[in-house]
């Protein structure tokens, strides 16, 4: 799929603020904090800074929105897991994210991305086996691949897997990617533009 055009949209501070509009589908992105997701977005859609790359994690708290090609949504989420955050922030962004990924119909598949350098972290196994439980659409996409030797990267990425064939019965679809060399682009882009070909 080739990006033709990708803009902010909107940027809302809970789901009911979300735009009203159920004839794109959305494609959700969310990860730990400081995982990659904004250079992710850039790369996806070829713009430097369409989504705003912090060196302070837990800088997203809205939900941003990016409409690409006219047709339809990139879906920045708030990262979960950021101890530094008040209590209540953090509770407030939970809901924030569940009520998302929960109620928002026009989600057609979320991406939870995983940093390919650290070995499968509780916060991440947990939430993925929740997003399982509820029936949710999701992808991995693995990033940083650019920060360790292809052999490496490949071992990574089976040891991850392997662990989590443990309690799963299959995988969702597993994407390998790095922002700084485009690794992964056309097959996440062809992915959505395959999901985009189905009925809201």
């Amino acid at each position: 799929m080739l990006i033709n055009s990708a803009r902010f949209s909107i940027s809302c501070p809970g789901v009911a603020k979300c735009p009203d509009d159920a004839k794109r589908h959305e494609y959700a992105f969310i990860g730990r904090s400081n995982v990659g997701k904004s250079s992710l977005i850039n790369m996806l859609t070829g713009q430097k800074s369409l989504a705003m790359t912090s060196a302070t994690p837990g800088k997203t708290m809205l939900i941003n929105y990016f409409l690409v090609n006219d047709k339809w949504y990139i879906v920045d989420l708030p990262g979960y897991g950021y101890a530094k955050r008040s209590k209540a922030d953090r509770d407030r962004i939970e809901r924030m994210i569940r009520d998302y990924i929960l109620g928002r119909e026009q989600m057609t598949n979320l991406f939870v991305l995983i940093d390919v350098r650290h070995k499968p972290q509780a916060i991440d196994l947990e939430f993925m086996q929740w997003l399982g439980e509820n029936g949710v659409p999701f992808s991995i996409v693995f990033t940083k691949l650019d920060k360790l030797s292809p052999t490496a990267g490949k071992k990574q990425i089976a040891a991850y897997c392997e662990e989590l064939l443990a309690t799963w019965e299959e995988l969702p679809p597993v994407f390998a990617t790095s922002s700084e060399d485009k690794r992964g682009r056309d097959a996440l882009l062809d992915y959505i533009d395959e999901l985009n070909r189905l009925p809201l």
